[in-house]
């Protein structure tokens, strides 16, 4: 066990060591498109919140009440993640309960989107399959179940390894440290333990996505009364799929980082662990206004309508069903 600390801990090491040589020699335009991107996206995601909670239709709708979830998680995902990456890049020891509470919403919002997707595209399939039992099946009530076992089941990776660290060494939760996952991990089991639980998480994930996708075009084809909807269904559930496949790289890509870590020079490191923060934990969580909330006829004008502060009256174009 203390072999595999000291491993974990030189890594660390040499990661903020990198992150060092970046503040001091390279240039900090990287950090402010960083922090502009989540900030300009996180506007975009109270805008369209704020647009939900204008009209009672969009509370009472189950598809508009997982919609307006994911655009809350996406905006706490990315104030953690930028709080997270500013930590680290300054090099600012917190202690280690903060740094457990920030790990807790950091790793259980970044599980929550592929569980989200997974529930948005299970109600487009009760709704294209199954239309006369949608609203006996997906209602307000069975909404808020899902988004509450959503974070119950989000949090239980990490949450184990917080358990566990209290339970074998609490007073080092008033130490301070660099806040990264790698310091709540003190046996290798949780090694094996989180990567069980990522692979099962979104392998679940992928097949109830792609049943969805399937039922749904198997639907469209034999529906004649419901093709218009039933096409804007499986289109949504492929744009589901592609961002899914965002979040399964980001996995690959964090395997791959810390291979070169220790391998490669800090420049290369520096490069890729910048790309993979900004394109592969960033860019699928700031998406999801483009891709669901412009999309939708009912949704766009309202949103266009707070963009232009009101100055210009808009009407839906589309009845909301």
């Amino acid at each position: 066990m203390a072999t595999n600390n000291e491993s974990i801990e030189g890594t660390l090491l040499v990661h903020q060591q990198f992150f060092k040589v970046e503040m001091t020699e390279g240039p900090l335009s990287k950090l402010i498109v960083a922090i502009l991107m989540a900030l300009v996206f996180i506007f975009i995601n109270s805008i369209m919140f704020h647009a939900l909670l204008s009209k009672p239709v969009f509370r009472e709708l189950p598809r508009y009440i997982l919609f307006a979830h994911m655009l809350c998680n996406d905006s706490v995902q990315l104030l953690v993640c930028m709080t997270l990456y500013l930590m680290t890049v300054h090099l600012q020891q917190i202690p280690k309960a903060l740094c457990a509470l920030f790990l807790l919403f950091a790793t259980t919002t970044f599980n929550n989107a592929p569980l989200n997707l997974a529930v948005m595209s299970v109600e487009r399939y009760v709704a294209i399959c199954f239309p006369l039992r949608h609203s006996e099946i997906v209602n307000q009530k069975s909404a808020g179940v899902s988004i509450s076992l959503i974070w119950i089941f989000s949090s239980i990776n990490l949450g184990i390894d917080v358990i566990y660290s209290l339970m074998v060494n609490p007073g080092s939760f008033k130490d301070s440290m660099y806040c990264s996952r790698e310091r709540i991990i003190i046996s290798p089991w949780q090694i094996d333990k989180f990567q069980g639980f990522t692979y099962l998480f979104f392998v679940t994930v992928t097949a109830i996505l792609i049943f969805s996708y399937i039922n749904v075009v198997v639907a469209a084809r034999s529906a004649s009364s419901q093709k218009d909807s039933a096409k804007k269904a499986h289109v949504t559930i492929l744009l589901h799929l592609g961002q899914l496949v965002l979040c399964v790289n980001s996995f690959i890509f964090g395997t791959i980082e810390r291979a070169l870590a220790m391998t490669s020079s800090s420049r290369l490191f520096i490069d890729l662990r910048y790309m993979n923060f900004l394109f592969v934990l960033l860019l699928p969580r700031c998406l999801s206004p483009l891709i669901y909330g412009l999309r939708d006829d009912a949704v766009r004008p309202l949103f266009l309508y707070y963009v232009r502060c009101g100055y210009q009256k808009v009407k839906p174009s589309a009845t909301i069903h």
